[in-house]
């Protein structure tokens, strides 16, 4: 799970600011595979990057500190014990590109910071920024092989759309592994394995620690100069550490297409079937297996000079934080507003509707919930290496459990440095 679209209470870490639950969408092994497509994109413009703090010889580091403060009304997200606090936020993000020789390249993405809390000192978390990975790219002929480390940890119970009354959810995820990708004339076939931790934050939610091996495959075929297709299939099998939740192996297969007719727009579509075989390794829950569909649909856009815009929406499956599975839809719009030079007003909804219990037959906590956020922020770079960031976000859950519902308010103030 590690596809995670970097959400900030903050403006100063990232241009553009996006809302996202903890899990994008489900289906792990699948998410899995896309998000090796987001980690080459970031190497990509970390090499092609003019930008770094520290060059010596080929090894360049480009370090981008930044600062903020958060004022949250409703840090245990609940509707009867609400309890507000202020939160410093240092964050520094590191790049670093290093040709080891002329066909290896070893990249680092590292974004990593502190949330302290001034009165719930007991909150206070390290924070390691979804996406973050070491990886290592070897060129053999028509063959790339990339090794990768990619890591995770945040406790921010706001970020997981099920979850509520609780300050305490959070998870350290590390996923290492290798994808090998044969280029053809036209094609490309990729196969790759990785191997998955999850480790909870606080002992309140040790259910979610597990294991998990993933298989993963795409062929794809270029149709068209500007239209991508093919066939995706993954399996994952999930062993956790403690019987309350149950094993599984998952199994998803099915088309994408991704076109893109210039470099200011981008659509990629999937859809397909998915699969969850349940152990019924779990002493208090019993549950049937699951057989269901996923569908994705991402879109990005810069319009104009003014305008740019992204999109995703679908629906999907993920493992369950008080049961076994969610079932979900999604939607997710954000729009950046550059009406005066140098500053952004950011702009983003995010809405899941989730089913969490469903196939259960008996033992764990079923339950629908509605979980809506919204986010406007501005970026000022005031100063040739300095912005100053101000953000307000505003959060909504309802759930058909009694007390599961709340409203969360959060300010941010941000600066950030950036070094030309």
């Amino acid at each position: 799970m590690i596809i995670r679209s970097t959400c900030l209470s903050t403006l100063g870490a990232m241009p553009l600011l996006m809302l996202c639950p903890a899990r994008v969408w489900g289906q792990e092994a699948l998410q899995d595979l896309v998000a090796l497509d987001t980690a080459r994109d970031t190497r990509r413009e970390q090499v092609a990057s003019p930008n770094y703090t520290f060059k010596s010889g080929d090894f360049r580091l480009l370090a981008t500190p930044s600062l903020g403060l958060d004022w949250n009304d409703n840090i245990n997200l609940s509707s009867t014990d609400q309890e507000s606090d202020f939160i410093l936020k240092p964050f520094v993000n590191l790049d670093l590109t290093y040709p080891v020789t002329q066909v290896n390249l070893l990249t680092l993405n590292l974004g990593l910071g502190y949330d302290y809390y001034f009165t719930h000192h007991e909150n206070s978390a390290w924070r390691v920024r979804s996406g973050s990975a070491l990886s290592f790219d070897i060129f053999v002929k028509d063959f790339v092989i990339n090794l990768h480390d990619i890591i995770s940890f945040s406790r921010d119970s706001s970020q997981e759309a099920a979850v509520a009354n609780t300050s305490d959810y959070g998870n350290l995820e590390n996923t290492v592994g290798v994808l090998t990708s044969w280029n053809l004339k036209k094609g490309t076939v990729s196969l790759g394995y990785d191997h998955q931790n999850v480790v909870s934050a606080e002992s309140e939610f040790d259910s979610q620690n597990r294991a998990s091996e993933m298989l993963l495959s795409r062929a794809s075929y270029l149709v068209h100069p500007q239209v991508q297709s093919g066939l995706e299939g993954t399996v994952s099998l999930t062993d956790y550490d403690q019987p309350i939740l149950n094993d599984n192996t998952a199994y998803s297969i099915g088309p994408f297409v991704s076109w893109q007719p210039g470099t200011a727009f981008r659509l990629t579509a999937r859809g397909g079937y998915t699969y969850y075989d349940f152990k019924q390794t779990s002493t208090t829950i019993q549950t049937a297996n699951l057989s269901t569909y996923y569908l994705d649909l991402t879109i990005s856009h810069d319009a104009t000079e003014v305008i740019s815009y992204s999109f995703s929406a679908g629906r999907s499956v993920q493992l369950g934080v008080y049961a076994d599975v969610i079932e979900l839809w999604y939607a997710r719009p954000n729009i950046t507003w550059r009406f005066f030079k140098n500053i952004s007003l950011n702009t983003g909804l995010s809405y899941e509707y989730g089913n969490e219990g469903v196939g259960d037959i008996s033992g764990g906590q079923a339950q629908t919930y509605n979980w809506l956020s919204g986010n406007i922020g501005v970026d000022w770079p005031f100063m040739k290496r300095l912005s100053l960031g101000l953000n307000y976000r505003i959060t909504f859950r309802e759930s058909d459990l009694p007390d599961n519902g709340y409203t969360q308010n959060v300010i941010g103030l941000s600066l950030t440095y950036r070094p030309q």
